[in-house]
């Protein structure tokens, strides 16, 4: 980067010059594609107004979608017309995107908010870092679950036996899951995944669903199950919902970093627009007013969120995070994904 290059007096003037031309001169329209639903409603209160009221030239369209995959679909049937300016989808997809010559790279002097994130934030040097960290959480019903569990192994209590609400792959909770029961067992996944798999094979009979709908935290407070596994910042919001009986558990084995990453599309026809837009959303103050809004950790280290709010998110708890390459787990996703089918939940048929 250049800023490991130039004194830092230089680099702070060119960062000045670069934020003073995107407050001053910046205009048009973008088009951002991202999450449907309540991350849609959310993103909007917390980020897209506040960045319209700062840059009143510059109008954002919200193209919004159920899956990271559909996205990548999109961009990758646009890829000689982009339609879209700025994408923000998991980790895993935007590895394709980059692979794929998709996404366009980016700079400290295009997005000066770069320097401050935190080391977990760079997901490949040069392109879209993430932009919100979720972690993998289990969700339980406090009617039924009086005492909030604190481990991993509650899957595996008989007392729950048909109540459990299980994401397998190819959802990418199914690959969290079984990093997180290696680890319970003292397994090295990077190496093998047989005695996860062994492990998770003696759930599935105890297991209601595979394929939650409408999804395991509806399932879980409406009592169809007790326990489920989901991603903390929704877990959270159906908390909130349910006045407090939806539980959310952190298990003491650790969890995995679910990253949403932000990326300037290649050949964004308001490449200026995006690079503002990218640069607000990694700012303290978008992350800030994001954690509050949904319980997503703050990216950016100089984000100042209350106690309150941290305590709900994996922001102070990032040593808990169980070291896991989205790059790499992307190269086992088929082999995963038939040892899900073939081993984990034909055990429960």
């Amino acid at each position: 980067m250049l800023t490991r290059l130039l004194p830092a007096v230089i680099v702070g003037a060119l960062l000045s010059t670069t934020a003073y031309a995107q407050s001053s001169d910046v205009s048009g329209e973008i088009t951002l594609s991202a999450y449907s639903g309540v991350f849609q409603d959310k993103y909007t209160e917390a980020v897209i107004k506040p960045f319209q009221a700062k840059y009143p030239n510059v109008k954002v369209n919200y193209y919004a979608s159920d899956a990271s995959s559909k996205m990548l679909g999109s961009l990758r049937s646009q890829a000689s017309d982009p339609q879209t300016d700025v994408i923000l989808f998991d980790v895993s997809t935007s590895l394709i995107g980059d692979k794929e010559d998709l996404l366009a790279p980016l700079t400290v002097q295009d997005v000066p908010n770069l320097a401050d994130l935190v080391p977990q934030a760079i997901v490949k040097q040069g392109y879209g870092p993430a932009v919100t960290f979720d972690n993998l959480v289990l969700t339980y019903n406090k009617d039924v679950i009086k005492e909030a569990p604190t481990s991993l192994q509650v899957l595996w209590d008989k007392a729950y036996a048909g109540k459990l609400a299980v994401t397998s792959m190819p959802s990418i909770l199914g690959t969290g899951l079984m990093v997180m029961t290696s680890a319970m067992l003292g397994e090295d996944y990077t190496k093998s995944v047989k005695q996860s798999a062994a492990k998770l094979a003696e759930l599935a009979p105890s297991v209601q669903t595979f394929d939650p709908k409408p999804d395991s935290y509806t399932l879980v407070l409406n009592g169809t199950d007790v326990l489920g596994t989901g991603w903390n910042a929704r877990a959270q919001f159906y908390a909130d919902r349910s006045n407090g009986k939806l539980g959310v558990m952190l298990p003491k084995e650790g969890t995995i970093l679910q990253i949403n990453t932000i990326n300037l599309v290649k050949g964004s026809k308001n490449p200026a627009a995006a690079k503002a837009f990218i640069n607000y959303a990694l700012s303290p103050e978008a992350q800030a007013a994001f954690t509050e809004a949904m319980y997503y950790a703050p990216v950016n280290s100089k984000a100042k969120v209350s106690s309150k709010a941290a305590a709900r998110t994996v922001a102070g708890q990032l040593d808990k995070t169980l070291p896991l390459d989205w790059g790499w787990a992307a190269t086992k996703s088929d082999e995963w994904n038939q040892i899900w089918k073939r081993q984990i939940i034909s055990a429960g048929k």
